[in-house]
């Protein structure tokens, strides 16, 4: 039976899901109910087979593959190669929208009669076949292919919301990044072609080597353009905040937890697998890249009030850690330290799966939230935790995680990458290279503490305190769907940090997919339940914190209840307030948590403060009857360099206007230049 469901045939069955979700969803638009059952139905069924055959063809070592169908043009090659980091992603991709689909069943409801529930299946079901074939198609065209289905659907997924201007305008910032990003990945290819004589992945690994390290630096850059846009790192991450809110909340979800990682995937399959050998540079600049993403994404997120926003730029700061491992893969792969270089990998990916796993859960969380309050300001929240406390505890559960506590799993893939950067740090001899890393480990550090102060704002003005807005006193707990979404990423979560010694087990086995970690030796000293550790530096058992863990909190709660007389009465009462009434103005908000830590990092955000003031008539002005302050940030990626960018543009296409003359006979003429200069350079 495990040969069966581990061969291709598991894998096209699971691709068939998917299609037939979006054709019937497609179908049935006219019918609300229907298009939305067919919708969740095949995209839940689709995610199963996708676990399913990924667990079986990892447990089979399989390494497949097939198709190899050529049709029309002989440079496109429709084929899939599955190896480890193929099924890795496939799993990643399935596990997360098993509950996204089993939650967007219950939250597509809201839009029946105001939007085409059909289309919306349609483009979701095509937006995760777009996913699955990108991350195992084994030719550069039929990639290409993919990545634009999975492109368009989910940007058609972003405006779906049509009836909200700034959620329009997001959608087409998207598709203006996307597609520049796609020009980028295109002349990477082109270049690929030119040396290889092919876009197969196979033989391009075969003609790695006889690629001139100029034309490889160019890939290398044209990559970083063109995968990190869709990854969402900064300077390119500009998109990303504006376009993960605007979508529906599983989507979202969706969006950050595992379509962002595509990117992740082609730069490691690029520059790990198909360019080898290649020079130290590379994995130091991704190290920086890295380090600038996590540090400003936790600041840009600190300053957000928007929830959906909020969490947005937390996938811009994941992302950042997910590079601080792999460029510290590709610089000690390049230094001659591959077992280094397979710890570091194995902390990125496990990275990945963490992040995929913590955020899908905050978005879902933060979308049970907007579904009832419908708003996304956390300065109209609090107290929900009286009348929603199963969201509230599993938005904790993803808060903690997320901010790196024990025992949850974003514990454990942070201090693997703290390892691998502390090994560089003490065992690297190159001066440039060890300083990165210092700097590099600094980042990751600061990143940790900023975001634990973000999500402490997040979770305390979102459910703690009073209710800020009075209809919000009233409100129920979502769905039980919604319920067991949330639950079930909650408990994978935790189960990762318990479990993350085995699950390093595995990702070692991944890693050692690639072929130039092949004969790595092993760092990472695991034991299936004890816990991992690093040869001779450290070690963390996880089912040992989660004991501590557990231990601590049965202590206090048992040292409470006996502290507190059993036969004494207890009244509740409103706190005292000094004899004037308490409002929620008095409460802290979004902005008093975020102000504090704004005011110390002013060089990098650069606020300005705006006081709006009101005065009765004939009133002194140190008696005003109303004062507001207002802290605005400047974004300073669109200030320096996006604004200045489309201003240059716009003055050199007025210049270039000017053969605009509505000449056919001019127009001939370019052509015929354009002809001959492109014959004369391929000669």
């Amino acid at each position: 039976m495990i040969p069966l469901i581990a061969s291709p045939y598991g894998f096209v069955i699971t691709l068939m899901f998917f299609a037939c979700g979006a054709v019937i969803s497609l179908s049935l638009r006219h019918s609300d109910g229907r298009a939305n059952l067919a919708s969740a139905v095949f995209s839940i069924a689709g995610s199963a087979c996708g676990i399913v055959f990924a667990t079986a063809a990892f447990l089979y070592h399989c390494d497949l593959s097939f198709g190899h169908f050529s049709g029309v043009f002989p440079f496109l090659t429709l084929s899939f190669h599955l190896d480890g980091l193929s099924l890795f992603f496939t799993f990643v991709i399935s596990i997360i929208t098993l509950p996204c689909s089993l939650y967007g069943f219950g939250y597509v409801k809201q839009y029946y009669g105001k939007y085409d529930i059909g289309a919306l299946g349609f483009f979701y079901n095509l937006f995760i076949f777009g996913m699955l074939t990108a991350v195992t198609a084994d030719n550069g065209l039929f990639f290409l292919m993919a990545w634009e289905i999975m492109s368009i659907a989910s940007f058609f997924l972003v405006i779906y919301d049509h009836h909200d201007p700034a959620g329009v305008r997001a959608g087409y910032v998207y598709l203006l990044m996307t597609h520049v990003a796609t020009a980028c990945i295109i002349l990477a290819l082109l270049l690929l072609y030119k040396y290889a004589g092919s876009f197969n992945f196979s033989t391009i690994r075969a003609a790695s080597a006889a690629i001139p390290l100029s034309a490889k630096n160019a890939i290398f850059i044209f990559s970083i353009i063109g995968f990190g846009t869709k990854a969402g790192i900064i300077p390119f991450h500009i998109w990303l905040p504006r376009a993960h809110p605007a979508a529906p909340s599983h989507v979202s979800a969706l969006m950050s937890g595992v379509m962002i990682k595509t990117g992740i995937y082609m730069m490691i399959r690029v520059f790990m697998d198909l360019l080898q050998p290649i020079p130290l540079w590379w994995g130091l600049t991704i190290l920086i890249l890295g380090s600038l993403s996590s540090l400003l994404g936790v600041l840009y997120a600190l300053t957000e009030h928007d929830l959906k926003k909020l969490l947005a730029c937390h996938s811009i700061e994941n992302i950042g850690i997910i590079l601080l491992g792999v460029g510290g893969s590709l610089s000690f792969l390049s230094l001659g330290m591959p077992a280094l270089s397979l710890l570091s990998l194995m902390a990125a990916l496990f990275h990945t799966l963490n992040h995929a796993t913590f955020k899908s859960l905050l978005f879902l969380g933060a979308g049970s939230v907007i579904s009832q309050t419908h708003t996304r300001s956390m300065e109209k929240f609090g107290g929900l935790i009286k009348c929603m406390p199963l969201t509230a505890l599993f938005f904790l559960i993803g808060s903690m995680a997320i901010s790196a506590l024990p025992p949850f799993n974003g514990f454990f893939s942070e201090w693997m990458t703290f390892q691998s950067l502390f090994k560089g740090i003490s065992e690297l001899i190159n001066f440039s290279a060890k300083w990165v890393f210092i700097v590099s480990a600094a980042a990751l550090a600061f990143t940790g503490g900023l975001a634990l102060a973000c999500f402490v704002k997040a979770f305390a003005t979102t459910f703690l305190a009073r209710p800020r807005h009075k209809d919000f006193a009233s409100l129920k707990e979502s769905s039980l769907v919604f319920q067991l979404a949330m639950g079930g990423l909650a408990a994978l979560s935790l189960l990762l940090g318990i479990f993350s010694g085995p699950v390093v087990l595995v990702l070692d086995r991944i890693c050692r997919s690639l072929h130039c970690l092949q004969n790595a030796p092993t760092t990472a000293a695991v034991f299936s339940f004890q816990g991992i550790g690093v040869s001779g530096f450290s070690f963390v058992s996880a089912p040992l914190i989660a004991v501590l863990f557990l231990g601590v909190f049965c202590m206090v709660f048992f040292a409470a209840r006996r502290l507190i007389n059993p036969g004494q009465k207890t009244r509740i009462g409103r706190t005292w307030d000094c004899g004037s009434d308490l409002t929620t103005r008095m409460e802290i908000n979004s902005t008093g948590v975020a102000r504090s830590l704004i005011t110390i990092f002013k060089r990098v955000l650069k606020p300005s403060i705006q006081h709006e003031t009101e005065y009765h008539d004939n009133e002194s002005r140190y008696l005003p009857k109303s004062r507001s302050v207002t802290l605005h940030l400047k974004d300073l990626h669109l200030s320096y360099l996006y604004k200045p960018l489309r201003a240059l543009i716009a003055v050199l296409s007025a210049r270039v206007s000017v053969i605009q003359s509505g000449n056919i006979n001019m127009y001939i003429l370019y052509i015929f230049i354009a002809l001959l200069a492109a014959l004369t350079l391929v000669k």
